[in-house]
């Protein structure tokens, strides 16, 4: 040993732990009169204090639904379908039992299952509270979630539980976010519920592909398969972003993991919760990524930023003036440098003001104002035909309508012109997990056609407990059963 000693050291054993300890030398403790790591002890108590905060804002998400199996006998895959659980993550957003998550971990869900963290329990000083506390909470009993709305395209999804007074998190300032600055992963990677990692911000912002429009903060923070939709928080216990994807070859974390800006999550969570989908202002135009070549064959001002590559004739830009390969050089008076700046700024604009577009054609600048119009969807139609004493149907927890020669004009693609499509998820009842969701048309019922929502509700009412149920539902233009039991 060195020339400290073995004398100035002894060691201590927790036999069923099988855990060796070790003291400190006495000089070393007390050298200079403190001890040399005080510092590192209250860092520790300062993530041990942040972790208990924000893990029981984060939740498991367990998701059913039916997949392909694998590779038959013939080698051929997607031909044997079978039911599978994925589990993934989600944060608490507002007491009310809000939680946002990703969109590809609850997509073509049948059921949506919470599983939420217990509130620590105050330290007592039992030494074992900690670890007990750990080991129950995989047996914690799940709450039936709603998919109260969802952008693929954004990669975001927003589910209720019935709950209230839920430790909710706030969203930070992503502006304010910086490289290296410290971050926390919370989720359930691998399944393992209520597991945290730390990082740094490697990148505050990074782009798949240059045209691509959106962006996404890099962390080194370990992001792991199960850990999708869980926060990246700050150390003031905000949330900075989503954990979403990462980049691996061996199929678990290799230190390079994104997630979704808190900005961009905050704003479509809201319309997701106002809409179940997000509203977009549409100019009618395309926009592209101007690279250096790009810019030299066709002779462009500038050799980066975003140009118009596509401008719809009779489109409130078309009618404004705006041309192809205009280079954009700001949206609403923010400069717009590349796509992520452009769409961010578009998804943000105040519905019914004019969207002011900046240009540069050649060598002159141009200001112009487009009237832009809100993207329509059929299901905000909806709302005005519902009759709140007619349309709910409380055990299946939705809001119906009739589909007749007012509601098929809105779905004139719909491949079954009868039954009842799904306006709204029900306020008074959660109902049983059925897999429904905003804009599914009920054609049949256990093989009987349903052409009326009166006649969905009678028959769903004559059910017992434990009756198997079979919808026969169109969504997306796709035919598909939902199978359950009634509760």
């Amino acid at each position: 040993m060195n020339r400290i000693g073995r004398s100035a050291w002894f060691r201590a054993w927790t036999p069923w732990l099988g855990v060796a300890c070790f003291a400190l030398p006495a000089h070393a403790q007390t050298a200079g009169g403190r001890n040399p790591f005080e510092a590192l002890d209250q860092f520790s108590s300062s993530v041990q204090a942040l972790s208990a905060r924000i893990a029981p804002s984060v939740v498991q998400v367990s998701v059913t639904r039916y997949a392909p199996q694998g590779d038959d006998s013939d080698g051929r895959t997607g031909i044997v379908f079978g039911r599978e659980q994925v589990v993934g993550s989600g944060v608490i957003i507002d007491p009310d039992g809000y939680i946002v998550t990703n969109a590809h971990v609850v997509a073509d869900a049948r059921r949506i299952q919470v599983a939420l963290i217990a509130q620590p329990a105050k330290d007592n000083g039992d030494p074992d509270q900690a670890i007990s506390s750990a080991l129950s909470q995989p047996f914690a009993p799940s709450k039936e979630a709603v998919l109260v709305g969802v952008s693929k395209e954004l990669d975001l999804a927003l589910i209720k539980i019935q709950a209230v007074g839920l430790p909710a998190l706030s969203f930070a300032d992503y502006t304010k976010l910086r490289q290296g600055q410290v971050v926390f992963a919370f989720g359930s990677r691998r399944g393992l519920g209520n597991s945290v990692s730390m990082g740094v911000v490697s990148s505050v912002a990074r782009q798949p592909d240059p045209d691509s429009p959106f962006i996404y903060i890099q962390t080194d923070a370990p992001i792991n398969p199960g850990d999708s939709g869980g926060p990246l928080v700050n150390t003031a216990g905000e949330i900075v972003g989503l954990d979403t994807f990462i980049l691996t070859q061996s199929g678990g974390s290799e230190g390079i993991g994104f997630a979704i800006p808190s900005n961009l999550v905050q704003i479509v969570a809201g319309q997701l919760r106002r809409h179940g989908h997000v509203h977009r202002q549409l100019i009618g135009v395309g926009v592209q990524t101007i690279t250096p070549i790009l810019a030299a064959a066709i002779h462009l001002p500038r050799s980066s930023g975003v140009m118009i590559s596509d401008v719809a004739a009779e489109s409130p830009a078309g009618k404004a003036g705006v041309k192809l390969n205009d280079t954009v050089l700001a949206l609403d008076g923010k400069p717009v440098e590349n796509l992520p700046m452009f769409m961010t700024t578009l998804l943000t604009h105040h519905s019914g003001d004019p969207v002011k577009l900046q240009l540069l054609r050649g060598g002159e600048t141009l200001n112009l104002d487009i009237a832009a119009v809100e993207e329509t969807h059929a299901s905000d139609r909806l709302a005005d035909l519902i009759d709140p004493e007619t349309s709910q149907i409380p055990q299946l927890g939705i809001v119906g309508l009739t589909i007749d020669d007012g509601t098929e004009s809105l779905f004139p693609t719909l491949r079954g012109k009868y039954g009842v499509i799904v306006a709204a998820r029900s306020t008074t009842s959660m109902g049983v997990a059925t897999g429904l969701q905003v804009g599914d048309v009920i054609h049949e019922i256990n093989g009987s056609v349903v052409s009326s929502v009166d006649e969905l509700r009678s028959t769903i009412g004559k059910m017992k407990p434990g009756d198997p149920v079979a919808l026969f539902i169109e969504r997306d233009g796709k035919l598909l059963y939902l199978a359950f039991e009634m509760d």
